[in-house]
């Protein structure tokens, strides 16, 4: 209500500034520039940043805040000869078992191992990845399925042919059939598809890499070791693997990845030290294996994000600041072209008062409508960003309240004392000016 009051009392004024500010169209534009690009900048960075944390959110789902990453690595380099003839570098299905016989912390723990394979079907063939896991892969990534379900005990134990494919492996292999139950070729060996993985956007974090699923194979491990048997030394370099060697024999026992997922009342980084302890006495203090905690690596990644968000919010204020001075340099000379005006009104009965509000509203008119465009402005780059540099970019309603009224406020702050000076000037001295 006083607002309302406020508004009849000085809507004259108001009329009168918005009438001048129509009336010096491109000078209003010109000074509004400023006041745009900061906000245009504001909303930007905002959306980059949540965006940022949104697939923060999504790693850590996918990735696991209990979990820990063991995966094979190449062979230290101070590594005698015989150990390279006499063992397989990396980790071992014999490592997971001693994790999980020793560490009473352990409350679930999944295996795989990976290989490149070439798939057909009668509608179509592919070369994709194939990853053999033990049936908590699934529960320990948050794997989910679409169509069918993922394998069980049941199929490990009995080196069962069956498979689950990804989204893009199914449409590449059986386009718009259902899959449940029909046959894939994968190299020599035929496989049931009992399952279709739900789709979803690949997860890297650090040197922790989660394939998407959308276009990967999984069989039972079991199956994957006994009827694809790899030569020890070459897996591809593709997987931090070395070349063969005139020793190579076949690699039945070592395996890619262990994940650990530990209990909510073990400390994460104790439970890792613990495990790689174990690790180095079962290969002889060779590390040839790399122990990851993705939480830790997520909130690496998150302060990262939260500098560059601090860089980006200095730019946008520097941005912000400048428009702030560009509408009051503007204003000053504005207050200076109409002492004349200033002068007359004051003669015939206008308050100081008046005379601030018109020349405030004036500023808050640039800010506001430079506020707004400069919205249309973030959003319309928050697009392009996702267009052409394929970053997610969320804009969220808080971050524009934040940057229309960061820019509301620096055109009332600014535009105060060129207003101040409009009120205060002499009135018999503004008469006679020319």
């Amino acid at each position: 209500m006083n607002f309302f009051k406020f508004y009849l009392r000085y809507r004259e004024t108001f009329i009168i500034a918005f009438q001048s500010l129509y009336a010096h169209r491109t000078r209003s534009l010109l000074t509004a520039l400023g006041i745009i690009f900061g906000v245009g900048a504001v909303i930007a960075m905002l959306s980059i940043g949540e965006g940022a944390r949104q697939e923060s959110l999504e790693q850590i789902e996918v990735l696991g805040v209990r979990n820990i990453i063991i995966r094979s690595a190449e062979l230290d380099e101070k590594a005698s000869e015989e150990d390279e003839k006499t063992r397989p570098f990396g980790v071992s299905i014999k490592d997971a078992a001693a994790i999980q016989d020793i560490c009473e912390f352990t409350e679930n723990i999944a295996i795989s191992w990976e290989s490149d394979i070439d798939a057909r079907t009668y509608e179509g063939e592919l070369t994709t990845t194939l990853i053999g896991a033990t049936p908590a892969y699934a529960d320990i990534f948050n794997i989910r399925t679409s169509q069918g379900s993922f394998f069980i005990d049941h199929h490990l134990e009995s080196y069962a042919n069956v498979c689950v494919i990804g989204w893009d492996v199914k449409k590449e292999l059986f386009g718009f059939e259902d899959p449940i139950g029909k046959l894939v070729k994968l190299g020599d060996q035929w496989f049931n598809v009992i399952g279709v993985i739900e789709g979803r956007k690949a997860s890297t974090v650090s040197d922790v890499n989660v394939p998407s699923a959308n276009d990967v194979i999984f069989i039972p491990l079991n199956t994957a070791m006994a009827k694809f048997p790899r030569e020890a030394g070459s897996r591809s370099t593709r997987r931090g693997r070395r070349g063969g060697n005139e020793t190579a024999f076949l690699d039945r026992n070592t395996i890619d990845q262990i994940a650990v997922q530990i209990n909510d009342e073990t400390e994460i980084t104790e439970a890792s030290r613990v495990i790689s302890n174990i690790l180095k006495k079962r290969h002889n203090n060779q590390e040839d294996f790399q122990v990851t905690i993705p939480e830790e690596l997520i909130a690496q990644s998150q302060r990262t994000q939260q500098i560059f968000n601090i860089v980006m919010g200095s730019i946008a204020g520097i941005s912000l600041l400048v428009g702030g001075i560009g509408i009051m340099n503007i204003m000053l000379a504005s207050v200076l072209e109409r002492t004349r005006e200033i002068g007359v009104r004051r003669a015939i009965g206008a308050t100081r008062s008046t005379i601030i509000v018109q020349f405030l509203s004036e500023a808050a008119m640039l800010s506001i409508a430079g506020g707004i465009i400069g919205i249309l402005l973030g959003w319309g780059l928050t697009t392009a960003i996702t267009a052409y540099a394929g970053w997610r970019t969320i804009v969220t309603i808080p971050s524009i309240f934040l940057a229309f009224s960061v820019a509301a406020a620096t055109g009332i702050i600014f535009g105060y004392y060129p207003a101040k000076q409009a009120a205060e000037a002499d009135v018999i001295e503004s008469l006679r000016y020319e």
